[in-house]
């Protein structure tokens, strides 16, 4: 492996879910190397059906210490989440 390779994230999709999920990271020289080498280190048991894969560099993360005047506007706004809603049971995947 070349040290100068880019870091990959990558995000499998399992058979049994809805969503993509990290899972780790790798080092490959371009985005079709790294699907092949999450597929062969993540996926060894035949676990997904989906892989994506980001260079690390274009994620941007929040900063933890600013958790706190990031997330606080939205705690006033309970009408936003679905508490007030019965949902049949004929919807799914809520």
């Amino acid at each position: 492996m070349n040290k100068n390779w880019p870091l990959w994230e990558v995000f499998i999709r399992p058979k049994n879910g809805l969503s993509h999920k990290h899972v780790g990271s790798l080092h490959a020289a371009d985005a079709q190397m790294a699907i092949e080498h999450a597929r062969d280190v993540y996926c060894r048991r035949n676990e997904g059906v989906s892989i994506w894969v980001v260079e690390s560099k274009y994620i941007t993360a929040s900063d933890p210490e600013e958790a706190d005047a990031l997330f606080e506007p939205a705690k006033d706004k309970i009408y936003r989440h679905p508490t007030f809603y019965n949902l049949p049971d004929e919807v799914k995947h809520i």
